[in-house]
């Protein structure tokens, strides 16, 4: 699959165009954003580990009829997937109570919410990606009705999916985002998954310890977001390295390799 002109870069990824209309490249970048950009750096080897687990989820959700923009896995940092139109609407799936929502309604950190909280986000940087209603959705045609019903069963399809894959592993799934986009294929108007699951988009605990496996080490400086990244990779079964260095080494190397040609 050629790679043509680049369509579009966000804080992690870049979007590029291929021979395929219907289909693009994905490019995990190792920037790390938080607070709408606010804070940024890049951690060497992050969009490996994001690419590796993002696939590994979204191939299995696959496996069990929850259809996403995945195509295969091309390379370390790259994705083949399907071209869609994204709503302009971040879903998030609340299991644990923490971030915003202990800050908005004072509810103390850690609390187990008693069933499954779903919240939409308008993806607009500039207004901050602030929460709206689901009466917001409809009013504003953003989704009909019917879309929106599909998109909130699906979410608790997936929240039960992702609980148990990482209960397996001895991991809590606190929380978790994701995006919904509009197929370009024959089946015009179909919606999927998109965008990527990983410690990027999951808020992601130790069952044991709650110590944090997701981008709160970067949000909050506790350091180590390689290592934590990279054991969740290897809970999962991901990744063999017998060590964290490895998978920075190899990163390394096919940078090297790259300049050189």
């Amino acid at each position: 699959m050629k790679k043509g002109k680049k369509l579009y870069e966000g804080k992690a990824k870049i979007i590029y165009a291929t021979n395929d209309k219907n289909l693009v490249i994905q490019y995990f970048k190792d920037d790390a954003t938080a607070f709408n950009n606010q804070k940024k750096t890049t951690i060497e080897g992050k969009g490996v580990l994001n690419n590796r687990i993002s696939e590994h989820i979204l191939s299995n959700l696959s496996e069990v009829g929850i259809k996403n923009h995945l195509v295969k896995r091309i390379n370390m940092r790259e994705q083949l997937v399907k071209l869609v139109d994204i709503i302009p609407i971040e879903f998030i799936v609340r299991n644990i109570a923490t971030g915003s929502l202990t800050k908005r309604l004072g509810i103390e950190e850690g609390t187990v919410l008693e069933r499954p909280l779903i919240e939409y986000c308008l993806k607009d940087d500039k207004l901050g990606d602030p929460i709206i209603s689901r009466e917001h959705i409809l009013t504003f045609n953003w989704l009909n009705e019917i879309q929106l019903d599909w998109i909130d069963e699906n979410l608790s399809r997936l929240n039960d999916f992702l609980l148990g894959m990482f209960r397996g592993v001895r991991i809590k799934l606190v929380d978790f985002k994701v995006e919904f986009g509009f197929t370009h294929e024959s089946e015009k108007n179909q919606i999927i998954l998109a965008d990527e699951i990983s410690p990027d988009t999951c808020r992601l605990w130790d069952t044991l310890t709650d110590k944090k496996l997701d981008k709160d080490r970067f949000r909050k400086d506790l350091g180590d977001l390689i290592p934590a990244y990279t054991e969740v990779a290897k809970r999962l079964g991901i990744l063999h390295e017998q060590s964290n260095v490895s998978v920075v080494n190899v990163t390394r190397l096919s940078s090297v390799k790259r300049k050189k040609k």
